[in-house]
């Protein structure tokens, strides 16, 4: 955690934030960035020293911010790894190619760019009326996977911010059946890659401020954007309405992903309710060790 000494200089010390704002609520929205971004790579465990980031770019606000973040903890010597800075291109009409490769060649970020028409994919293989995202999603992740080996990275990092994992959780619990959301880190199918999301602390309104302050040449979505009707943006709107009428509703929902009680629900692969029952009075630690075992089937 960032302490007073810790406090941001008042030179720029990045490319990626010449021109910030001298304001002091830039000053604080920059310094809370840092701050959380460093409690989530603490907190989930998501740093190896020598290793090497494949920083994952779509050109929207949360990426923009992520990768400033990233470069800022790095300059300052709190984030002991190689960054490689990734834009996977997908083909979608209208995409402005050169924005992403300028910015990035001007600011003298390490980059790779890739292009890979999977929008033509989606297209022919998804029904009319269907959404794109899951396979949208799917054929880049396999994408990125792909480049992430052929760089030698060791992790590919996500610009998912607490907002994204809070609305994945709902849209589990609506449509899914399931208490599940985007995890802040874990290990690829086949083993071999970390997936990290840094931004796990920071909240989408945050980005927006700071990518807006900055002036980033933010690139929309307009593949998902322009569909109607997706369960995301449903959740999102709800969520937008209780945050409404009970400001900092998001922080408090989110602090409960992180204060599980399994024995507070009711799944029994979690927690041994078939074993559970009250102590005998007078009985030895032994025969309620023994109680409490669950039997075999045969």
């Amino acid at each position: 955690m960032l302490d007073d000494s810790d406090d941001l200089p008042g030179d720029d010390i990045h490319p990626l934030f010449h021109g910030a704002p001298k304001s002091t609520e830039f000053r604080k929205l920059r310094k809370r960035l840092v701050q959380q971004v460093r409690e989530a790579t603490e907190a989930f465990g998501m740093i190896r020293p020598g290793d090497k980031w494949l920083v994952c770019l779509s050109g929207g606000k949360d990426s923009y911010t992520l990768l400033a973040v990233l470069h800022e903890l790095k300059w300052r010597g709190l984030l002991p790894v190689e960054l490689l800075a990734c834009n996977l291109d997908q083909g979608q009409p209208g995409f402005p190619a050169t924005v992403l490769p300028e910015f990035l060649t001007r600011m003298g970020v390490p980059h790779r760019i890739e292009y890979q028409d999977t929008y033509s994919i989606v297209v022919d293989k998804v029904p009319q009326g269907r959404t794109y995202c899951s396979l949208c999603s799917r054929l880049r992740r396999g994408n990125l996977y792909r480049i992430a080996r052929e760089e030698g990275c060791t992790s590919v990092v996500l610009g998912h911010h607490r907002d994204d994992m809070l609305e994945t959780f709902f849209m589990n619990l609506f449509h899914g059946g399931r208490l599940a959301t985007m995890p802040p880190k874990l290990v690829n199918e086949d083993g071999d890659l970390t997936v990290l999301r840094p931004l796990a602390f920071v909240a989408e309104a945050d980005c927006e401020k700071f990518a807006r302050a900055m002036d980033y040449p933010v690139i929309p979505c307009d593949l998902c954007g322009s569909q109607d009707g997706l369960q995301r943006m449903q959740v999102k709107a709800l969520l937008d309405e209780w945050e409404k009428r009970t400001p900092g509703r998001r922080n408090v929902m989110f602090k409960a992903l992180m204060n599980v009680r399994p024995s507070h629900l009711v799944d029994p692969r979690l927690f041994d309710f078939i074993g559970l029952w009250p102590e005998a009075p007078g009985a030895s630690a032994a025969d309620a060790e023994n109680s409490n075992e669950i039997p075999r089937l045969r």
